[in-house]
């Protein structure tokens, strides 16, 4: 079973939404900046007012797959925290997935493709 690193402490939150990049659209903001770690660090943030514990969780569990499934993409060494927003709530999967891949892209977080 492959390791997931996940960024839990409040202090690492506050340091990448005060000192990373972030990529915006309506359906959730990513935010990353380098770690020295070699390893992609992963926060996900789902506020209350998207909804009650089902709705959050149901989110959380979109967002997770979708990042899970597409970390083979993702350069190596950052730390990453995908913050959903209420459109993120009715979308369809694939509609997250494209939005989750165009931030990326827009954040230079994607590998090169290798021919």
């Amino acid at each position: 079973m492959k390791v997931r690193y996940t960024l839990k402490k409040n202090s690492d939150f506050r340091r990448l939404y005060a000192k990373g990049k972030s990529a915006v659209n309506p359906f959730l903001v990513v935010y990353c900046r380098r770690n020295r770690e070699g390893v992609n660090r992963l926060g996900y943030t789902v506020s209350v007012k998207l909804g009650h514990a089902v709705v959050r969780n149901r989110v959380r569990r979109r967002l997770r797959e979708i990042v899970r499934l597409n970390s083979p993409k993702l350069k190596s060494g950052w730390d990453i925290v995908v913050v959903a927003r209420s459109r993120c709530v009715d979308a369809e999967y694939r509609r997250l997935e494209r939005a989750f891949l165009q931030a990326c892209t827009k954040l230079g977080l994607m590998r090169e493709a290798e021919e």
